[in-house]
């Protein structure tokens, strides 16, 4: 099963910059969208690859945040909320059930300049979508994709050292993602490539894309004992549209 994640940055956007052409090239089984701001009406004129289904979660808010799934494998079911009201309201989570595992498709919050939104991230959010993942679980195992907004280690930013106390990359962060690994789910890309340089997204400014000054923020992460099914996680840079570009993960 090939599956894919990408954070768009504004679908009606990246439409207008070719992401239509890359949904119906990378033939994927699934692909899951992060940060769409967007609702269905919005998008109602576009024409959809072939045997593919669209499922919304669009925020509240107009234009903010809102995640999609796109599948021509149906779902079982597709459940959008954790069951926690104070998380449900900004289309960050969506779940679609297959007969082996959970898609889990999230946008995870941004702890914003200033890191006003920290606290909110890690003692509110963090917590409450690991336990909903364990959740899960009990029932099967757990895939899970999206822009998680962390870089993990400095392996996964081109200047940690400048950006100890950054959103993304402050110690409460990585340790959250730390102990949610630790919970039995394995980081999928770096269980096929340990080294520096792979990044997801780019700073807009300074032509960092071009000089591949970035960040890995975007992850396929899965339940452990899912470990022997994993046949390859890669990036892919050369897909523009939006300052993140896709990674994708394939399941024998």
């Amino acid at each position: 099963m090939k599956l894919v994640s990408w954070n768009v940055n504004g679908l009606r956007a990246a439409l207008k910059k070719g992401a239509m052409d890359y949904f119906a090239a990378v033939k994927a089984d699934v692909i899951c969208l992060q940060e769409t701001k967007a609702h269905p009406g919005d998008v109602q004129h576009v024409v959809w690859p072939k045997g593919y289904e669209v499922f919304w979660n669009s925020a509240d808010k107009k234009g903010y945040s809102g995640t999609a799934i796109i599948t021509r494998v149906k779902p079982l079911r597709v459940n959008n909320h954790i069951s926690v009201a104070a998380h449900d309201t900004e289309g960050r989570v969506m779940t679609a059930e297959f007969a082996e595992f959970y898609l889990v498709n999230v946008y995870q919050p941004n702890s914003q300049r200033g890191l006003t939104r920290l606290d909110y991230r890690t003692q509110a959010w963090d917590p409450a979508f690991l336990a909903f993942l364990k959740q899960l679980e009990k029932k099967k195992p757990v895939v899970f994709c999206g822009d998680l907004n962390v870089a993990h280690t400095e392996l996964d930013l081109t200047n940690p050292k400048t950006n100890r106390r950054n959103a993304g990359f402050t110690d409460e962060e990585r340790n959250n993602f730390s102990a949610l690994l630790a919970q039995g789910f394995v980081d999928t890309f770096r269980e096929f490539e340990k080294g520096p340089g792979h990044y997801t997204w780019w700073s807009q400014m300074m032509n960092c894309r071009a000089r591949n000054i970035g960040w890995r923020v975007d992850y396929f992460v899965a339940s452990a004992v899912l470990r022997p099914a994993l046949k390859r996680a890669w990036i892919s840079p050369e897909v523009m549209g939006s300052d993140h570009c896709p990674v994708g993960l394939e399941l024998k």
